[in-house]
């Protein structure tokens, strides 16, 4: 009859993974199938629960790296993102601490800097800062 409560937990283990979706008890549903079937052929609950517990932490602990490698995406970077590090040119005056411009990737953005640089020189965008680009005079 203990078939019936590993049938109960791995229900309730799927419901759980479906809810989460983070791997969170992939391994345990696997092992608790395992203890179900072992529970026609062993009587003793101790086994079945020891089998249960080292088998799930064994898969998770084997395969949790792998899949979580697997599954996660590298991050893109967005438009904002990707300029960080390109050079520009000043199409209007920075002075310091001042808002200027910058034209970047064949966009124009608005600039700060903690020098002065001025007009036709080149830039290197070292961040963004709310929708203005801070740099630095390129070397």
């Amino acid at each position: 009859m203990m078939w019936v409560l590993w049938l109960v937990i791995v229900i309730l283990l799927t419901i759980i993974e479906a809810m989460t979706i983070n791997l969170v008890s992939v391994w345990f549903i696997a092992s608790a199938l395992v203890s179900l079937f072992l529970s026609f052929f062993v009587s003793q609950f101790y086994i079945q629960f020891a089998v249960f517990v080292s088998l799930g932490l064994a898969l998770m602990l084997i395969t949790r790296p792998f899949l979580v490698k697997r599954l996660t995406r590298d991050e893109v970077k967005t438009n904002l993102d990707r300029v960080v590090g390109m050079r520009g040119i000043v199409t209007e005056e920075i002075k310091k601490n001042k808002v200027g411009e910058v034209k970047v990737d064949g966009k124009r953005w608005s600039a700060l800097s903690d020098s002065v640089i001025k007009e036709g020189e080149e830039v290197i965008i070292m961040a963004i800062d709310g929708v203005k680009l801070v740099v630095r005079k390129d070397e």
